[in-house]
C-alpha cells in the first residue's frame, strides 16, 4: 500500500464529494495488443458506478468490448506547498486523488441511458436541465457504465 494511503486516506464521504465536484477524470482501457489506453473523460457518479457518454464508435468502446477491465481516476490540484525555506525537493502539493478498478459495458437500455444523459445536462449545463432530450440523440449515444470493483481516496494539505 502507498505511504500516503496509509496516513491520508480519504473517506468514503470525501471520496463521493470529489467524484460529483469533479468535471474530468481519466479512463484506463487495455488495447488489444495488452497495452494501455488512456483518455480524459467528462463523467458522472450515480447509484456507486460512473457513467461516460460519447460517440457509438472508437478506441475506448473496443477496447470495452474487448476487455471489460478498466481503471479510472481522478485528481484535483488545489496548489503548491512551497518549502519555506525555498528547498525545491522539499516543496509539495495539496491535493486528493482517487483511484478506481472495475469493469465496463455499453448501456443498452435506452430509458436506462436517457437517464444517465439527463443526470449529464444536470452536471455539465445545469441551466439546460429540464429540457427534451431528442430520442434519437440518446439512442445514437453511447453510455459506459463503470461498476467500481475497489476504489481508494488520498490526499495531502
Amino acid at each position: 500500500m502507498q505511504y500516503r494511503m496509509k496516513t491520508h486516506p480519504l473517506s468514503e464521504e470525501q471520496i463521493t464529494k470529489l467524484l460529483e465536484r469533479s468535471q474530468t477524470g481519466n479512463l484506463a482501457t487495455i488495447n488489444l495488443d495488452g497495452t494501455p489506453y488512456v483518455t480524459p473523460i467528462h463523467f458522472i457518479y450515480y447509484n456507486n458506478k460512473i457513467y461516460a457518454h460519447g460517440l457509438p464508435k472508437g478506441k475506448k468502446l473496443d477496447n470495452i468490448t474487448h476487455d471489460q477491465r478498466i481503471g479510472f481516476s481522478v485528481y484535483e490540484m488545489d496548489k503548491l506547498l512551497l518549502d519555506p525555506n525555498e528547498k525545491p525537493c522539499d516543496t509539495n502539493t495539496k491535493y486528493e486523488s482517487i483511484i478506481i478498478s472495475g469493469k465496463a459495458q455499453l448501456v443498452e437500455d435506452i430509458q436506462v441511458k436517457a437517464n444517465i444523459l439527463k443526470k449529464v445536462v444536470e452536471k455539465y449545463t445545469p441551466h439546460l436541465s429540464g429540457k427534451e432530450l431528442p430520442a434519437p440523440m440518446v439512442k445514437g449515444t453511447a453510455v459506459i457504465q463503470i461498476d467500481i470493483a475497489e476504489i481508494t481516496g488520498k490526499y495531502y494539505s
